[in-house]
This record gives C-alpha cells, sequence and structure tokens, in this order.
C-alpha cells in the first residue's frame, strides 16, 4: 500500500469514528496587543489590547480536534448558568459538535485569560470553582445512556471536578465493549483502573512512578503500572523527544515530528482526540499513535489551543 493510499484509509477511518468526550470544559480567552512601555506603578509591562479571541478549551478542544477530523463526536460536560457557559454552547455548536451540557446554577464556567504581548504569553488568569454533586450524577446517567452509539470513550480530566465519577464511568464503558481513552490529572491514577489507555505527559507520569534513571527504569516502572491499573497500554507523551507506547508486546518508540514549536497549549488534546478518532475507525492502536504523534507535531506549531485539519494530516 502507498503512502498516499494509507494516507487516505486513515482520514476515512478517522470519519467512520463514533466518539464521546466527556471533562472538564473551560473557554480559552485570548488578549493580543503590543508592549512598549514599562508601568511607572511595577516593573511589569503594559499591553495596549488590540484584539481578542475566544477558543474552546479542556475537554471542548479535545471534542473540537475529534470534530475537525470529520468524527461523529458528542461532548458531554458542565457549565454554569452564566456568559461564558453561553459562549461555549454557541461555539460547540458552530464546531458541529453535540453538546450535552450540564448547567449548574450554583457554578462559574471556567475561564482561562491568557495576555498575549508580541506573540508572547505574557499572565494567564483563571476563574474556576467545582460543579455540584447533583449535576454530576445526572451526567453519569447520560452517560451510560450514550454508550450504546459511542466506538471510542475520551475522558479528559483537568482536575476540575467534572470527572468525580470517572471509575463508574470506565466500568460502564468497558462492560460495554467500548474503547476508553483517559488523559490522566493528579497522583491518584487507581481511579483509571480498567482503561484502555492512559496517555500522561513527562511530568504527569513523573508524579506517579518517580524519576526514572533510564529508559530501561522508564519501561519496568511503567509496566508495573500498567500491570497494576489492568490496562491495555499507556502512551507516555515527552515533547521533543516524541512518544513511547507501552504495551504487554514492549515498548514503542515514536521519534517527533521535526518542526518548530510555537506553543504546546492544547497539544495533548489534540494527541488523544487524534487517537480516538482513528481507533475508532478501526485502526490498530500502533498505527493510530503514530498518526497522533504527527498530529501534535502539527499543532504545536500553532499559537494556542487549536486544531489539524484533515488535509493537513492526511496529505504527504
Amino acid at each position: 500500500m502507498s503512502q498516499a493510499a494509507s494516507l487516505q484509509t486513515y482520514r476515512e477511518a478517522a470519519g467512520r469514528g463514533r466518539v464521546l468526550v466527556v471533562g472538564d470544559v473551560m473557554l480559552d480567552r485570548y488578549w493580543f496587543g503590543d508592549v512598549h512601555r514599562i508601568s511607572p506603578e511595577a516593573p511589569v509591562p503594559i499591553v495596549k489590547v488590540e484584539r481578542s479571541e475566544e477558543r474552546l478549551g479542556g475537554a471542548a478542544n479535545v471534542a473540537r480536534n475529534a470534530a475537525a477530523l470529520r468524527a461523529n463526536t458528542t461532548l458531554l460536560s458542565v457549565v454554569g448558568d452564566d456568559e461564558p457557559g453561553v459562549t461555549l454552547k454557541r461555539m460547540l455548536e458552530e464546531a458541529n459538535i453535540r453538546a450535552v451540557l450540564h448547567v449548574d446554577k450554583q457554578f462559574k464556567t471556567t475561564v482561562k485569560l491568557r495576555v498575549i504581548g508580541r506573540q508572547q504569553q505574557l499572565l494567564r488568569i483563571d476563574f474556576e470553582e467545582w460543579p455540584s454533586h447533583e449535576v454530576l450524577h445526572g451526567k453519569l446517567a447520560d452517560f451510560k445512556g450514550y454508550l450504546d452509539a459511542t466506538d471510542v470513550v475520551i475522558l479528559s480530566d483537568y482536575g476540575k471536578g467534572g470527572l468525580t465519577h470517572i471509575a463508574e464511568m470506565i466500568a460502564a464503558a468497558r462492560a460495554a465493549g467500548k474503547i476508553v481513552l483517559v488523559d490522566p490529572k493528579g497522583e491518584e491514577y487507581e481511579r483509571y483502573a480498567g482503561a484502555t489507555v492512559l496517555t500522561p505527559n513527562r511530568s504527569e507520569l513523573k508524579q506517579v512512578i518517580g524519576a526514572w534513571k533510564s529508559e530501561a527504569d522508564l519501561a519496568e516502572r511503567t509496566e508495573a503500572l500498567r500491570k497494576k491499573l489492568k490496562l491495555e497500554a499507556l502512551l507516555l507523551t515527552r515533547s521533543e523527544e516524541g512518544m513511547t507506547l507501552f504495551t504487554a508486546a514492549g515498548t514503542l518508540n515514536i521519534p517527533a515530528q521535526a518542526r518548530e514549536v510555537y506553543d504546546v497549549s492544547g497539544a495533548g488534546d489534540t494527541v488523544i482526540a487524534t487517537l480516538g478518532a482513528l481507533l475508532g475507525g478501526g485502526i490498530p492502536l500502533d498505527e493510530a499513535v503514530k498518526m497522533a504523534n504527527r498530529a501534535g507535531g502539527i499543532v504545536v506549531g500553532k499559537l494556542g489551543t487549536a486544531v489539524v485539519s484533515p488535509d493537513e494530516l492526511f496529505t504527504e
């Protein structure tokens, strides 16, 4: 099979995948401007804001990336009864994402505001709260109802409280025969037990298994964790070092794509979304990982949370 033919196969597979994304959504806001002087009030730059942008963040960015590859995408999450929540709903509709957003009147939608001066991030301001238990329990009931029409479940944990019932979600999805991908957060990986693939980055994995002294040490520690959590695979994203896939068959190292890194924001979202779309379309795990690595290499060349189009990913 030629490279062009295989890329076309991947494109068609991504379009077949039925992906359910669950997790913490947020609204990413960007204020762009120029810096010409330092404030007389404090040693900080003064940014004259010239334009602003709003983008889908968190699990919403995962869903946006899957939908950009033409996967049939559903997003399940919680927002507040506020302007950012309304904005997120509108933006999801514009991105052709079926969004099931539970509204918590006691909760404020998470917003991350970034101030950019001369194409560099100068400041980030976060507005966030935890949703109520009642709303989260209702989301769990909805989750089980969507499993029949799903091939792959992506659980995007940003540690904002939206995945309180993640252990039950994993158990229900696996019992239904679904592929479950988890982007983890924190040190309590026991709650991810039974998932198909876990996708931590280097710092996240180091929190759990400790610092490794060599590649052999890393493989030994990761294999012990994989067996303990009963995972089919663990995909370690390693930035400029590419990715390493750990399975019962051994390790697979995928080198990083050679390109200038402009912004790593949301790269993990792109990787897990691409992986989910391709696995949902029937592509084997090792092949899907290589394409996810390619997608991550493309998106880091863009500013902020961004997506990779089928033409960018599936063209030589």
